[in-house]
């Protein structure tokens, strides 16, 4: 399965550079906490995108984003001094504080409204609407929340979800800073997609 995440946020980190190539770019992100003890090759979720560390050094990380990866997530949206929420992966003797994320994100959304009581609705894509349920979960941007309203419109076609915000997260993670109109990234419940495909099966296998 490879790296396994909580969508609890670990630290608030900043890009502090980024290196654009032919089809890909290098993000440097400063990170004390999640750096501390880092090795080349190990996995940190950047924004809810699963990375490999390539390189460290006085609280930073280094890594190599590929071009399939800019262009399904909101990662290409960065720039230098952009705040981003950072994970390293869950320990096996760890707690299962949010729900599982694996870092591959689904797709994107975008920041439609936010209201008081600390309510965000976020725009949905289409195909990503059969996996949410109200009172289920999703990340957004690399943090575990849990769905308090779905719905459509007003355009066709247009789905939504509402989460409501603690102070805790919104203090801790980017979604206390983003406004209406910045994307997010978006990665559904992975037990969702598994029980899709399990029920695809079993209606081959009649």
């Amino acid at each position: 399965m490879g790296a396994v995440f909580t969508g609890i946020v670990e630290e608030l980190g900043e890009v502090v550079a980024i290196e654009e190539f032919p089809g890909a770019a290098r993000l440097t992100v400063r990170g004390p906490l999640v750096t501390a003890g880092a090795a080349k090759g190990d996995s940190i979720a950047v924004n809810g995108v699963c990375l490999t560390v390539t390189d460290f050094a006085d609280g930073t990380f280094s890594a190599d984003v590929t071009g399939e990866t800019l262009s399904r997530s909101s990662l290409g949206s960065l720039a230098t001094g952009s705040p981003v929420n950072v994970e390293r992966p869950m320990r096996l003797d760890g707690r299962l504080g949010g729900h599982m994320v694996q870092g591959h994100v689904d797709g994107t959304g975008t920041i439609v409204e936010r209201r008081p009581g600390d309510v965000v609705r976020v725009s949905l894509p289409a195909p990503l609407s059969r996996y949410v349920v109200e009172k289920g979960s999703i990340a957004i941007d690399g943090i575990s929340l849990t769905i308090s309203a779905l719905g459509t419109g007003p355009g066709p076609g247009t789905h939504w979800i509402e989460v409501s915000l603690i102070p805790e997260t919104l203090a801790r993670t980017t979604l206390g800073r983003k406004q209406p109109g910045e994307p997010v990234n978006l990665e559904v419940d992975m037990i969702a997609k598994y029980v899709e495909r399990l029920l695809e099966a079993g209606g081959r296998q009649r």
